[in-house]
């Protein structure tokens, strides 16, 4: 438990930072108004690797940047680090950070059966905030030598062990701990010290574990992932990965062990801290959430769907470091459909192989801008794909069927049903800096294909790691930034699931405007529109969708409903779901430039040059 070193209500500056790959991000934040606002970003190069090779050289440049544009000075005279508490002249009253610098923390998952504990473990070691390299299982399809010489040549920060239900396999479990000790892997950092292992699976072979590892290993005992087949319990593998990621690789890495004596809150790693804010929104709105994080080199996509919390992460999708990883694993037909203009395929392949040799470079022309916004599409996609994988019903239970089950070929692995999705929340370069905010949420929509009715948010200036570290150590405070300048809240998507034919109705949508104005619109199938209610207004709505269309309650069935407004507006998406893009080519993109026309998605004049 953390101890604030003043009473909240006596705190009057808090400092974040944020120690990414290849930018150190502070942000400072002040109570003198009465309510904790943002004051300024600081920005600075990470300083992880040689020649500085120590992590506060970066974080002291980036607080510096904070003391130049505010006067209010924070770092030591004597170069000792962040002044805590704020004394009257100098310093701030509480300093969290969260790192991914140096790869983040890197994990190696082991279970007994890859579709149940395996998966178990590595939904817990995800939730932690890792980067999972490998999932080794008795049934992956790989013979032991194999597994050994992957488990060798990996060099992960730690492996969490689990297998078997208390009671249950024991012989099984101890063979894969086997394979480990055989393989002798050696940790990323430091050669001199043990490799940490959690062991998280059948608790009475606990003592035999400890007997085979605990000389060789930094081996942690935790309760069973899986006590029962019925039964996921993640937490304490969780909580044992992040201590052991503070004790024993953040102590190796670069610098660490000076930051971790400046600041009073355990370092997070970004991820783990991102995540903290997606069930942050979540917990405050009581709704489900899906949030995405599209980085340079990664798309970490989170979910809170009926208070369960999972992340995934596509570690080779990106838009700078992984694009091209984007474009092998969609395929270019796929980022080439969201273009309404002539261009060469192995051009688009050019562009984006140049981006990946020069990962900073913005777009610097309208078509620049678009191919880049078709490929967020595709990884946005694939991510969402992938994060299916994961959230997933616990396999090996027995599922009781009903009679309408029957009829179904199959039960459905995936719980995540964009139906059942209140909120989507997106954070990351491309989508927080889009030239327009209606350039985001049409991402955002045409990736996710959110239906019903859709609350849209983004980050604004890349916080939200900052601001969940933050609120495991003061909740008020965090979402009092979060809620006032952090989340920027796109508007409403509303979107029937269904599909027909072009030019058939699909719903007609009445709103009762914030100044009581009664706007109806027609929509047909194929057609968008886009309607202004301005950010922090409601409208209640009436949506009536035809037969054959659902909006949450049913098909044909009508929704009434309070509708979000924000700096979008409403969204009207007649073009069906599953969203299908004309085979024709010339009808294609006949129908993405009348769709980009109705909601202003770019500069119309510039656009028609192009097509």
């Amino acid at each position: 438990m953390v101890t604030l070193r003043k009473p909240k209500e006596e705190m009057r500056y808090i400092l974040a930072t944020d120690v990414g790959s290849t930018t150190t991000k502070a942000r400072f934040f002040s109570n003198e108004s009465g309510e904790w606002r943002f004051v300024i970003a600081g920005e600075a190069p990470t300083t992880v690797e040689a020649p500085y090779e120590d992590v506060t050289l970066g974080v002291r440049n980036a607080v510096r940047e904070v003391e130049e544009l505010t006067g209010h000075r924070i770092l030591a005279p004597d170069g000792s680090g962040i002044v805590v508490p704020y004394d009257g002249k100098i310093g701030v009253d509480l300093y969290c950070t969260t790192s991914s610098a140096g790869g983040g923390l890197q994990m190696m998952v082991a279970g007994l059966i890859k579709t149940m504990t395996a998966e178990s473990a590595n939904r817990a070691a995800l939730g932690a905030g890792a980067i999972v390299m490998d999932v080794i299982a008795r049934d992956d399809g790989r013979q032991p030598y194999q597994k050994i010489q992957r488990i060798r040549s990996l060099r992960p920060d730690m492996i969490l062990l689990a297998g078997g239900t208390d009671g249950g396999a024991t012989a099984h479990v101890v063979e894969i701990a086997e394979l480990i000790k055989a393989a002798g892997p050696k940790p990323r950092l430091g050669a001199g010290y043990q490799l940490p292992i959690v062991y998280a699976g059948n608790k009475a072979l606990q003592p035999q574990i400890e007997k085979l590892m605990g000389s060789e290993f930094a081996l942690t005992l935790v309760d069973n992932i899986r006590p029962v087949l019925e039964v996921e319990n993640t937490e304490p593998a969780r909580r044992a990965i992040h201590e052991l990621f503070m004790e024993h690789v953040m102590s190796h890495a670069p610098g660490y062990t000076k930051l971790m004596k400046w600041t009073d809150v355990p370092i997070m790693p970004t991820p783990a801290g991102e995540g903290m804010a997606m069930q942050l929104i979540a917990s405050v709105y009581k709704e489900n959430v899906l949030g995405v994080g599209l980085g340079g080199a990664t798309t970490n996509v989170y979910s809170v769907v009926d208070g369960r919390f999972v992340r995934s992460v596509s570690a080779n999708l990106g838009m700078s470091y992984s694009v091209t990883n984007v474009m092998k694993s969609a395929g270019l037909p796929n980022i080439v459909r969201w273009l309404p203009f002539k261009i060469d395929e192995e051009e688009v392949a050019n562009r984006l192989m140049n981006k990946m040799i020069r990962p900073t470079t913005i777009p610097q022309t309208l078509e620049d801008l678009i191919v880049e916004h078709a490929v967020a599409r595709e990884a946005l996609r694939l991510g969402l794909e992938h994060h299916k994988t994961i959230a997933t019903r616990l396999k090996g239970i027995q599922v009781q069927r009903t009679i309408s089950d029957m009829f179904e070929q199959e039960l459905e692995e995936t719980y995540i049903k964009m139906m059942i999705i209140d909120i989507i929340a997106g954070t990351g370069g491309l989508l927080s800096h889009a030239p327009r905010r209606i350039q985001s949420m049409f991402i955002l929509t045409d990736a996710f294909q959110p239906e019903g009715v859709t609350k849209m948010f983004q980050d604004s200036v890349f916080m939200m790691p900052h601001l969940g570290v933050l609120s495991t150590v003061y909740r008020e405070a965090a979402w009092n930034i979060f809620d006032k300048d952090c989340l920027v809240r796109l508007g409403t998507v509303i979107a029937p699931a269904g599909v027909g034919k072009l030019g058939d109705p699909v719903m007609t949508v009445e709103l009762e405007m914030p100044d009581g104005e009664i706007l109806k619109e027609e929509v047909k199938f194929g057609e968008i529109k886009r309607i202004n209610l301005p950010e922090r207004q409601d409208a209640n709505a009436v949506i009536t969708p035809q037969r054959g269309f659902d909006v949450g309650m049913g098909p044909g069935h009508k929704l009434e409903k309070k509708v979000m407004g924000g700096v979008a507006g409403v969204l009207l998406d007649g073009r069906g779901r599953p969203l299908q893009l004309p085979e024709d080519e010339g009808l294609r993109k006949e129908l993405l430039v009348k769709w980009w026309q109705a909601i202003e998605l770019y500069p119309m004049d510039e656009l028609k040059e192009l097509i």
